[in-house]
């Protein structure tokens, strides 16, 4: 067997300005979660890292808006964004927070370290502010019509649809995304990080990254033909203070957001090994040319992680660069974006009131927005979660587990095996290989249905054989006709796990086994420098390797079965498009 690999899954941080909708969990979420687990069923070395980003102008506007402080603000929403993604059942090592002392610590070590090199210099330029509250408008939260191509919805730092950097000053009739109003600009003096010192670096690296999303490699290629210097401080008050002489002791002068969190992936490895007593554990991710990084996100972040954070590594030195960026595309609803302030969302914490978790993992896996934009709706909800979830594995699992549970109680011992037996446990043992190469490539939706292909033959299988009227006339064959749809399931149940983790785990005691193969995480406390008091979601997980055939031992006692899922009315569509102010 392959020597265990070290995996850093680094998830994009959720902004803490309120709570998560499932158009955010189906691009940072899910996917890496899934990846996680696959990657530990097979034996790998995981460590699945982020935590929510709580610095910046959103920040300050919503505590504003509410009349509280931003640390009171960020609180809220952290606890919030922890309790969801709990629910959802993402499976972090250290989820924890920007405001933490470790996080000022790396992100201040690392400032300095560029600013040492001569990679972060003074400069002047023309700062958007917000005529209301007096504060720095960061570029992103700028809005207006592109200069280049006239896209009437740039941002303030780049253009979405022709790709070309920007600047705020630049966009025709510019506005606040945060309030509408039209932003005042001013010069003022701020830090910038030479970003154009790494074009050279940057063109040959992501050149060479063909493994990476055609999107991603191609969207970066694009960025960097045009880099220019970029602006790290803004004019604000809440953040990382800057670590220079004359800058620190100014209330006025942060560390702009865009560089903190992306830090966050490392400050968190760090944290991580602290938390353990392992205080340099986080090197064996970080410092080891053979560990692999793959980062999760949202298309919307792809520069940052393709073009920013690798900068800041060639900057400063001696860290790994991501292997692979794995960006989705954008979940829309019922032909519409997502938008919060409209209401028209569908949060999280929400949805998980009235359906099950696996329920949306499994529709954000297999109609979700992997390689292009897709839409969320309640009809195909509910139709993939009748048909497939409880028509086509939640048959198969039930309807083997109840003739198997009430005619033997156990496995049964099987007869000799014929050779439509071995060929379909051939199949299906096949695909822990062809599962395993789409999973690895972070082609999921590609792996959700090659296994679903799988449990469609024991379907087609148990139709055939119709072991509930063999147990009449031949007992022995339907106990082997039984014993062998147990092995395919329980085989099927670890290709499953990574998607399905709730059930999945039920499923495996069902099957007799005492132990874990899906673990949760949970919220654990811990005590930071300073002695403060630090809530941390993340556990500590057992990494031996799983992802291999059913080995089920005849004569293992069977609990009694349940179903794994629940069949939705569709009459809910109206009553959901309706809840949500649809038509």
């Amino acid at each position: 067997m392959a020597e265990p690999e070290k995996i850093l899954v680094a998830v994009a941080w959720p902004y803490a300005n309120g709570p998560r909708h499932i158009g955010h969990v189906a691009g940072y979420g899910v996917p890496s979660d899934v990846f996680a687990r696959f990657q530990r069923l097979r034996g790998n070395q995981v460590l699945m890292v982020s935590g929510t980003d709580e610095h910046g102008t959103p920040i300050t506007y919503g505590a504003d808006r509410e009349r509280i402080s931003p640390r009171e603000f960020a609180d809220r929403n952290n606890a919030i964004i922890v309790e969801d993604q709990l629910a959802l059942g993402l499976s972090y090592d250290c989820f924890t927070r920007t405001t933490t002392r470790n996080h000022y610590r790396v992100v201040q070590d690392l400032f300095k370290t560029l600013h040492d090199k001569g990679y972060i210099v003074e400069r002047t330029q023309l700062g958007a502010i917000s005529p209301s509250t007096g504060r720095t408008l960061p570029d992103r939260y700028i809005q207006g019509t592109c200069p280049i191509c006239g896209y009437p919805e740039a941002r303030g730092d780049q253009c979405d649809n022709c790709g070309n950097q920007l600047d705020p000053v630049d966009l025709i009739e510019p506005r606040s995304r945060i309030n509408g109003e039209v932003p005042v600009f001013r010069e003022t003096e701020q830090l910038f990080f030479e970003l154009p010192a790494f074009a050279e670096q940057l063109q040959d690296w992501i050149s060479r990254q063909t493994h990476w999303r055609p999107n991603v490699r191609a969207y970066s290629l694009n960025y960097i033909a045009e880099l220019k210097p970029r602006a790290i401080t803004r004019d604000l008050d809440w953040g990382v203070p800057v670590p220079l002489p004359g800058w620190g002791e100014r209330p006025d002068k942060r560390i702009y957001v865009w560089f903190d969190a992306v830090i966050g992936y490392l400050s968190a490895s760090i944290e991580w090994a602290r938390n353990r007593r392992m205080p340099e554990a986080w090197r064996e991710w970080w410092q080891d040319p053979a560990a692999r990084h793959f980062y999760f996100m949202g298309k919307d972040n792809i520069t940052f992680h393709t073009v920013m954070w690798p900068s800041i590594l060639f900057g400063v030195g001696g860290l790994d660069l991501p292997y692979d960026v794995v960006a989705s595309e954008f979940l829309n609803m019922e032909g519409r974006q997502f938008s919060t302030s409209r209401g028209h969302v569908i949060l999280v914490r929400d949805f998980l009131s009235r359906y099950d978790a696996d329920a949306l993992r499994y529709y954000l896996i297999a109609a979700g927005p992997e390689n292009q934009d897709s839409d969320f709706t309640w009809a195909e909800f509910v139709r993939r979660n009748n048909d497939e979830l409880v028509g086509t594995w939640g048959n198969l699992v039930h309807r083997t587990l109840v003739n198997a549970y009430r005619n033997f109680g156990a496995v049964p011992q099987p007869g000799e095996l014929t050779e439509r037996d071995t060929r379909l446990l051939s199949q299906v043992e096949a695909g822990f290989d062809s599962v395993a190469a789409l999973l690895g490539t972070a082609r999921f939706k590609a792996s959700l249905s090659e296994a679903m292909r799988l449990a469609a033959l024991v379907n087609q299988y148990l139709a055939e054989e119709q072991p509930w009227h063999q147990i009449k006339q031949d007992r022995e064959r339907a106990g082997t006709t039984l014993f062998v749809a147990l092995r395919a399931v329980d085989s099927l149940k670890v290709m499953m796990t990574p998607v399905l983790p709730f059930s999945s785990q039920r499923l495996h005691e069902m099957l007799g086994y005492r132990d874990v193969i899906a673990p949760q995480a949970e919220v654990r406390e811990y005590e930071e420098e300073g002695g403060d008091r630090h809530r941390v979601q993340g556990n500590e997980y057992d990494s031996s390797p799983r992802w291999f055939p059913s080995a089920l031992v005849p004569g293992t006692p069977l609990s009694e079965p349940r179903a794994l899922f629940k069949k939705i009315d569709p009459e809910v569509v109206e009553e959901e498009i309706r809840r949500m102010g649809g038509d």
